[in-house]
């Protein structure tokens, strides 16, 4: 007599709690699917040395930066994966600190077809502007003329402060940054030659403002600039030394700008 009426009961129980259980299913989110990201980043970046710090404090900012704005990024430390296939899949290439040498010979011709043809972005920073004999390795002509036929000539070991002026606020790497700005304890590079003549300056630094002042100085000096001559979107940003460039606003302004930009992502852009 007790099981018919415990059968009795557990069918009321259930009438009663499905519609429950049916709200708490409907209301579960469904399954977290991934989501396919904008556009996607390859950085080759330097992984050891003085510059190891500036490119460690890079990665979380530009993990963050990337989960904001739904892009993602892949590192690499040499270039022995890039050829064309590799770099099909990237819509930017960053180039931080890495220098324009100990590159392998597909990789070269791969990079060169991807920035004459306009395949993807490219940003660099600070040492791709080494250019010269360095480390055993002759200069790469072709990136030297990428970066406006300048070659290194020498640096402020011992650290200054300077001013930065935004030369070209309409462009979009410059979006939102206040000019002028301040870089602290920078190693400022100077060069054989100004690349004004070939590039678009888009910010200069005023030696004038170098604290403590310094005799090594170029004149007219160039630190942000873009070469209107490739396909490419491309930006150089002298500023890469040291990782409190993280902590100076007017500096992540420009690198995220320069990444929107490059990549092809910010509609209102200047050709």
């Amino acid at each position: 007599m007790l099981a018919p009426l415990r059968n009795t009961l557990s069918k009321l129980l259930l009438l009663v709690l499905l519609p429950s259980l049916a709200q708490v299913f409907l209301a579960s989110p469904a399954s977290p699917q991934t989501k396919t990201p904008a556009f996607r980043v390859i950085a080759l970046a330097e992984h050891g040395g003085i510059h190891k710090p500036f490119v460690d404090a890079a990665k979380p900012w530009l993990a963050k930066l990337a989960t904001e704005n739904n892009f993602s990024v892949d590192y690499i430390e040499n270039t022995e994966k890039i050829d064309d296939a590799f770099l099909a899949k990237y819509n930017l290439f960053i180039q931080l600190n890495y220098p324009p040498y100990m590159w392998t010979d597909t990789a070269k011709a791969a990079f060169i077809k991807y920035i004459e043809q306009g395949k993807g972005g490219w940003i660099g920073f600070h040492h791709a502007t080494l250019l010269g004999e360095f480390d055993g390795y002759p200069i790469w002509p072709w990136f030297q003329q990428f970066m406006g036929g300048i070659r290194f000539k020498n640096y402020i070991a011992s650290f200054v402060t300077g001013t930065v002026t935004v030369e070209d606020k309409t462009h979009p790497v410059m979006k939102n940054v206040h000019s002028p700005f301040v870089i602290e304890n920078e190693e400022w590079y100077t060069y054989d030659s100004s690349p004004r003549p070939n590039v678009h300056v888009l910010a200069s630094v005023d030696e004038k403002t170098y604290t403590p002042t310094t005799d090594l100085k170029m004149g007219d000096h160039p630190v942000v600039w873009t070469n209107e001559h490739d396909k490419a979107r491309n930006v150089y940003i002298f500023m890469g030394h040291h990782a409190k460039l993280f902590d100076n606003p007017a500096f992540t302004q420009i690198f995220a700008n320069a990444i929107l930009w490059a990549a092809g992502a910010q509609e209102n852009h200047k050709e």
